[in-house]
């Protein structure tokens, strides 16, 4: 029997807040899902997630939010932090950090962990995530199989070390952050499923969720500039997995993008 999990990348702002509840309903029915997981970093305007944003999410069917270094912009999600424990922040933050860094949920086939996890390659130079991986995954083995990680990173060669490492030890591998869907969902050798980046739930026309204008004279001047969130041409990004739940490896992996871009024809 396999558990049907459902990941839904990166929302942003309104307008991917706005296409999570136009499609996270059907998506569930559709998938059969018995976990649902959101990454809910950029759900208030691009700068966290408070518990206004996080209400309607687990109202829509999310069973845990994910996060990353966006959690920490807006002093409201961070105390969000502190009385929702299934919405998270990455574990290997310094200890003393408040928040829960992973949970475990009982579902109708049984109980799931999810971790979520925060890259160091031209990022934060928090604690190791490798390390951290390697002590929650033990401690987490002891209570379930099934073990989802949101690892929130930049460098593609980190996220591919880390599922390397810990290939074996956890079910499914959904790299976010950089908000590009990325073809390469696969299944390790030792039954991990992986993708490198799960893409963004928001305004496609846009740099990575923000009005393109401010986006290009940040390059442009190298200044701070206002973030802005863009509005249009919105998609849903996300993964499905199903996981064995006797083995807890992954037995299937699927991209979600809704609605899926345009070919271009050549005559």
């Amino acid at each position: 029997m396999n558990m049907n999990i459902l990941f839904i990348g990166d929302v942003v702002g309104k307008p991917g807040m706005d296409m999570v509840a136009t499609w996270l309903p059907s998506l569930i029915k559709q998938y059969r899902a018995d976990l649902v997981i959101v990454n809910a970093e950029n759900s208030a305007d691009g700068k966290g997630c408070t518990e206004k944003e996080g209400k309607v999410l687990f109202n829509l069917g999310a069973h845990v939010l994910t996060g990353g270094n966006h959690t920490w912009d807006k002093h409201q999600s961070q105390e969000y932090l502190k009385i929702e424990k299934h919405a998270l922040r990455p574990l290997n933050y310094p200890k003393g950090t408040y928040g829960n860094g992973y949970t475990i949920i009982e579902t109708k086939k049984g109980k799931a962990a999810v971790v979520n996890l925060q890259g160091r390659t031209f990022m934060s130079q928090i604690d190791c995530p490798f390390r951290t991986a390697e002590w929650v995954l033990k401690k987490i083995a002891q209570e379930t199989k099934i073990i989802f990680i949101d690892f929130h990173a930049e460098a593609t060669a980190e996220k591919l070390a880390l599922a390397n490492f810990i290939d074996g030890s956890a079910s499914v591998f959904v790299g976010t952050h950089t908000h590009i869907q990325t073809a390469d969902e696969r299944i390790f050798p030792k039954g991990l499923g992986y993708i490198t980046d799960s893409g963004m739930t928001g305004p496609y026309d846009s740099v990575i969720g923000m009005k393109t204008e401010a986006a290009i004279n940040r390059f442009l001047y190298q200044t701070p500039q206002k973030y802005q969130t863009a509005t249009s041409n919105n998609h849903l990004s996300g993964v499905f997995t199903k996981v064995d739940i006797d083995t807890g490896k992954t037995t299937e992996i699927e991209r979600i993008l809704i609605p899926e871009f345009e070919k271009s024809t050549t005559v």
